[in-house]
This record gives C-alpha cells, sequence and structure tokens, in this order.
C-alpha cells in the first residue's frame, strides 16, 4: 500500500482478537492454515474438542506444518522431516536423531485461542497483552430463538479498514445499492454517534432513526413492510467485527410484536495490509417470515438475497484498493458530514497502531 507511513491506518492492528472462523468450520483431526494480521498459523480441533494454534513454520526448515499430519498421541507430523510438536508447540520427536536430546529451540510460537458463541478466535499480537481486551460477544449465533445463516469465509482483496469504513458509512447506499437495499432518500436520513469502550475494545456506533419511510425493494422483501418506521445502527464493536441491526414496524410500532428486522454480523480478519477475509452472518427471530415469501423465514431470504449486495460492496472495495497503490502527488480526500464515525474508526485503529508500533 503507498504511503505505509506511521499516520496510516490501512496497516493490520495485531493486539486484537480476530475471528479465524465459525466453530463449526473446524473439523476434529484437521489441519487448516490461515494467515492473519501477517501471522501464519496451523489451527485444528483435536479429539477432546480444544482448538489449537500454531506458528505453520517448522522450526526445522519453514516447512508449512499445515501440510502434515494429525498422529494418534495427538502431536503434528511436519511433512518433510518428521519433526513431531504437541499442542504448546515444543518439539517432542525428531526422527533423524533419535539418540540425542531435542534442542530447546525446536518450537514454534504458539497463539492464544478462544472459543466462544460459535466463533473460534484467535489473537495474533504480543501475548503478554491478550488479556486487555476479550473477544465481542455474539450469542445471538447460538440462541434457539433466532436463526442464524453465515456466509462462510470470503476473501477481498482490499485492507479491512476500508470494509469497516463502508460499513459505518451507508450513504454508499445510493448509488451503489440502489434498486436492492438504497435509495437516494436514504442518504438524507440524520445521523447520530455514539461511542465508547466494552471489554477493552472501543467502539464507534452510527445510529440513523426514520419514520414513514418508503423501504427500497430488498428491505421490503425481507421484512415484510413498504412503509416503515426504521431504527438503523452500525457498531464497529472492535476491529475485528461491525454489528448492524435493523429493526422496521409499521408507523408507531415500533417496539411491538409487528417489528421485524435481523442483526447483521460482519466479521473482517486481517490477512494482511492488502487483504482480509469476510464473513458476514444474518441472524433473525427463527418465527419471523419474509414478505417476499411468505413459506421462507427471513433469515433464509436474507442470505438467498444479500449475496448480490455484498458483491458490489466487494466491487466497490478492491478498486479503492488499487488507488492506494498510486502515489498521492497532491491528492487530498475529501471528508463530508456523514463521514464522522469513518473518522473516529480510523482514529481507533491509528492510537492502536501506535501502541503497537511503540
Amino acid at each position: 500500500m503507498n504511503n505505509m507511513t506511521a499516520s496510516n491506518p490501512y496497516r493490520s492492528v495485531k493486539n486484537c482478537w480476530y475471528v479465524a472462523g465459525f466453530s463449526k468450520e473446524f473439523e476434529p483431526g484437521k489441519l487448516t492454515g490461515h494467515k492473519i494480521a501477517d501471522r501464519v498459523m496451523v489451527i485444528w480441533r483435536d479429539k477432546s474438542g480444544e482448538v489449537t494454534a500454531l506458528d505453520n513454520r517448522c522450526a526445522h526448515k519453514r516447512f508449512p506444518l499445515s501440510e502434515g499430519r494429525l498422529m494418534d498421541d495427538g502431536t503434528l507430523e511436519c511433512a518433510y522431516h518428521g519433526l513431531c510438536y504437541d499442542t504448546s508447540g515444543t518439539c517432542v520427536k525428531i526422527p533423524s536423531q533419535p539418540d540425542q536430546p531435542i534442542p530447546p529451540q525446536a518450537k514454534v510460537n504458539k497463539f492464544p485461542v478462544i472459543e466462544q458463541d460459535g466463533l473460534v478466535w484467535v489473537w495474533p499480537g504480543d501475548p503478554a497483552l491478550k488479556d486487555t481486551r476479550k473477544p465481542p460477544r455474539t450469542p445471538e449465533i447460538a440462541d434457539t430463538a433466532y436463526e442464524s445463516i453465515d456466509s462462510g469465509p470470503m476473501k477481498v482483496p482490499a485492507n479491512y479498514l476500508l470494509l469497516i469504513e463502508n460499513l459505518l458509512d451507508i450513504t454508499h447506499f445510493y448509488p451503489l445499492h440502489d434498486g436492492n437495499i438504497g435509495d437516494e432518500e436514504n442518504s438524507k436520513i440524520p445521523v447520530q454517534y455514539e461511542e465508547g469502550e466494552e471489554d477493552g475494545n472501543k467502539y464507534v456506533m452510527t445510529i440513523r432513526e426514520v419514520e414513514n419511510y418508503n423501504q427500497p425493494p430488498f428491505l421490503a422483501d425481507w421484512f415484510v413492510y413498504d412503509v416503515v418506521d426504521r431504527l438503523h445502527t452500525h457498531k464497529m464493536v472492535s476491529p475485528a467485527h461491525t454489528r448492524v441491526e435493523m429493526h422496521n414496524a409499521p408507523p408507531g410500532e415500533l417496539g411491538t410484536d409487528k417489528e421485524r428486522g435481523y442483526t447483521l454480523f460482519h466479521f473482517h480478519t486481517p490477512v494482511d495490509d492488502r487483504n482480509h477475509i469476510w464473513w458476514w452472518c444474518v441472524n433473525s427471530k427463527a418465527d419471523h417470515m419474509s414478505g417476499g415469501d411468505p413459506n421462507v423465514s427471513a433469515a433464509k431470504r436474507v442470505a438467498e438475497m444479500f449475496p448480490s449486495v455484498v458483491a458490489e460492496d466487494h466491487w466497490a472495495l478492491e478498486k479503492q484498493q488499487q488507488m492506494f497503490e498510486v502515489p498521492d502527488d497532491g491528492y487530498s480526500e475529501l471528508f463530508l458530514k456523514p463521514d464522522k464515525a469513518l473518522r473516529r474508526a480510523r482514529q481507533v485503529f491509528l492510537q492502536m497502531l501506535r501502541e503497537q508500533d511503540a
């Protein structure tokens, strides 16, 4: 990325809990390779159900351990020379020198892991700082009163802060999403802001409230009503997660049993400064059916139609990233009134990056 200076927020924050995947993605006994915030990892679930994350490079010749195999005793064998590691990252066997003690440097780094609410979170930064903040909670994903459907991991060739900015500033719903979830009237909805801290994570939130709003086509399809009062919030809970809530109801009926809507979880995990992995997960009450097809639940209907919206965002993020490769040469970015949350998110990133660099 061009202009990689200390004042550039488009870098990977390492001292953060990031989603490595949904719990269901980690099958017992299956090795998976990952790159999170420039740290390469091999992650697996053992027979007891515990998830382990180690540096993916064998201490001997840098061969990727994710290409190896798990042994019956639970150790991980490197496919190149057969060195075996336990779940602490310590080498416990070297086939080529069985009669000699194992060198103390025969070990690989272990990354902290927390599994909660159906997600596997990994800390790629300084392990001594892992308790300074906690992974964001997403209890609705595991709540049987709700139906949750996720996208699976999507590779996006753009810095992850660009996605966060996209999610916080929905004035791009027109024109980027015009005709599906957006229209020009959406751009005129007043924006309120809220900031704070939860479990060590600084958050930035936008709040948009509107009455007697004519819903764009997709939203009327998903949530039944053409004209609504609507409460719409976007909250960057941490660099790893943005939580979106939408509450729709006939005029005057917000907060009643006529309300329809969703929580849309976005998880954004940096691969490096130019790429990230994006998961989204739609979550609606299990007994709420869609307006477009009353035989299909709201969550399923969103999951069927939302990918076309995501494709438009993916296209925009990729195009933005390409422009970072061009020298500024006098270019100055314009900020508009609705960009307040976007700018605050950048400041949060810069603060975390300054602490990291120090």
